[in-house]
């Protein structure tokens, strides 16, 4: 497949959504990692996914902010009754944050079950279609992101669990419209393997480096091969943390 000017317009606003989707998941896949919850997040994603099927069932597919409202709303329900949890049973919390998951996810099977196109939309949920990512949709993810991070800013420092899961809550939101469930975790997760223990700064400039190359090469070879470009990027983010471990360790140690 040659370069035209439809495959261009097709790669920029799905690279623009995957580096939107970076900005707020790896200092939140950071912060993750401290607090050993792995996988909240595909927890959090999948009630947040459970909404958009929840709207559709309502009949409100068609308008963009009541399908927002809904799927804020499961998200927030989600990570508060997470945050329950891990304030009254903190020994068991990666367990049922695995329960959570599961049960979100066979429930939006079990809702689908007889539409007849269902298993095109829990595959669009789950792998996402960031190459179908238009301007619009684009603008309101920038927009919906730049106030999830001024009310990081806003929540009061003396309330650390509170301002994480409903930042993390309304971020994962955004995300998982744009570029799935499975990206929403590999854009968390997989840079925050690679930046654990580097400063603040270094950390940060590292993961969105990596993160942005793994996004950017993914969707190149995705129109390339008339690929998936979700489960792509999630390979290319792996293997690109992979080799960048062993150069990292070379820089460290240098230094």
């Amino acid at each position: 497949m040659t370069a035209s000017y439809l495959e261009w317009g097709i790669l920029v606003p799905a690279l623009l959504a995957g580096i939107l989707v970076l900005l707020t998941h790896v200092p939140l896949g950071r912060e993750v990692l401290a607090r050993g919850i792995i996988f909240i997040d595909l927890a959090v994603a999948q009630i947040a996914a459970l909404g958009v099927v929840f709207a559709s069932m309502l009949g409100w597919g068609e308008s963009v902010w009541l399908v927002q409202l809904v799927v804020v709303t499961c998200a927030l329900f989600g990570a508060l009754l997470l945050h329950w949890c891990e304030s009254n049973f903190p020994q068991i919390q990666e367990a049922l944050i695995g329960v959570t998951f599961v049960l979100s996810a066979t429930l939006g099977i079990l809702l689908l079950a007889h539409d007849p196109h269902g298993g095109e939309q829990l595959k669009a949920l789950l792998a996402g279609q960031i190459l179908w990512v238009g301007w619009p949709q684009l603008g309101n993810a920038a927009v919906a992101t730049l106030l999830t991070a001024l009310l990081w800013w806003m929540i009061p420092e003396r309330l650390p669990r509170i301002r994480f899961y409903v930042t993390f809550a309304l971020a994962v939101t955004i995300s998982v419209q744009l570029v799935g469930v499975y990206l929403v975790f590999a854009s968390l997760i997989i840079p925050a393997l690679l930046i654990r223990g580097l400063s603040n700064h270094r950390g940060l400039w590292w993961g969105y480096s990596i993160g942005a190359v793994g996004y950017g090469i993914g969707l190149l070879i995705s129109l390339y091969f008339d690929l998936p470009a979700g489960p792509l990027i999630v390979w290319c983010l792996a293997l690109l943390v992979l080799m960048s471990m062993g150069l990292l360790n070379k820089s460290l140690k240098k230094g």
